[in-house]
């Protein structure tokens, strides 16, 4: 089985020590929530994942490989990235971005197949945008446009997606609907997400970090609780759960000396 693994991995940006001896498993067949309050490196261990960051120190191996010693074409047509932010610069329709995933299989200039549309037609209707193929992008809301990244990553036909918080401007019917459609993949995904509820319904497993390090693993069933959210986000909930176990988090007010979180 496909494993991304990273080991002991630090990184560090001055004076900032951002991941501290960090070592985490990611199975080709679960989705993983990335947890933990803002500051505590979820995003730059995406980012070193998808090889925007180099390595300082540590090591991390897809399916046995060092993930640095894989072709860039070859790695985009295993892992699929969607970020926070969707800067385009040009004014192409939502077809022409979620064709943009199929380029990791293209040499040169080759021109687009008949599979190739079959599969943003595919990506497009999955996440309920192909009534909206010919707009611009630009024109598009900013959950529409999350939902059109999401399509174009869908495209690349990875085994791996990585979510840097894909729940970002939608609305709660998109949210779950597009958790829905992640979690039927049938393929590894590690999100950064906040919501603690969403995480609980649909993470096979959860990370949480804080201060750079990973400081528990578990299912959400076993390890949501008030004392992790107490210690992790210094904030005060009530933790019951759903008939089916699943955990449901509701918060106490805090007080203007609470605290909920470390420094960016």
């Amino acid at each position: 089985m496909k494993e991304i693994i990273v080991k002991n991995l630090n990184y560090r940006a001055g004076n900032n020590q951002i991941l501290n001896d960090l070592s985490l498993t990611i199975p080709a067949d679960k989705f993983v929530g990335l947890m933990g309050p803002n500051g505590c490196g979820k995003s730059t261990l995406l980012k070193h994942l998808y090889r925007v960051l180099p390595i300082q120190q540590g090591e991390i191996t897809f399916d046995g490989t060092p993930l640095a010693a894989i072709p860039l074409r070859e790695a985009a047509q295993q892992i699929g990235v969607m970020g926070q932010f969707h800067a385009v610069n040009f004014d192409f329709t939502v077809w022409q971005i979620v064709m943009m995933g199929r380029t990791p299989y293209k040499k040169g200039f080759d021109d687009d197949t008949e599979e190739d549309a079959q599969l943003a037609m595919e990506a497009l209707r999955k996440v309920g945008m192909w009534d909206r193929a010919k707009r611009s992008f630009a024109s598009l809301s900013g959950g529409e446009q999350q939902r059109v990244m999401l399509a174009r990553v869908l495209c690349q036909q990875p085994s791996y997606l990585i979510l840097d918080e894909p729940t970002n401007h939608l609305d709660i019917t998109y949210q779950l609907e597009l958790l829905e459609v992640i979690k039927g993949l049938g393929v590894g995904v590690i999100a950064a997400l906040h919501d603690l509820n969403l995480a609980s319904l649909f993470c096979d497993e959860i990370f949480i970090m804080k201060k750079g390090q990973v400081v528990k693993h578990g299912t959400p069933s076993k390890l949501i609780n008030e004392d992790l959210i107490r210690d992790v986000y210094a904030v005060k909930s009530v933790v019951s759960a759903h008939d089916d176990g699943t955990p449901i988090v509701t918060y106490r007010r805090q007080g203007l000396s609470g605290n909920s979180g470390e420094s960016p």
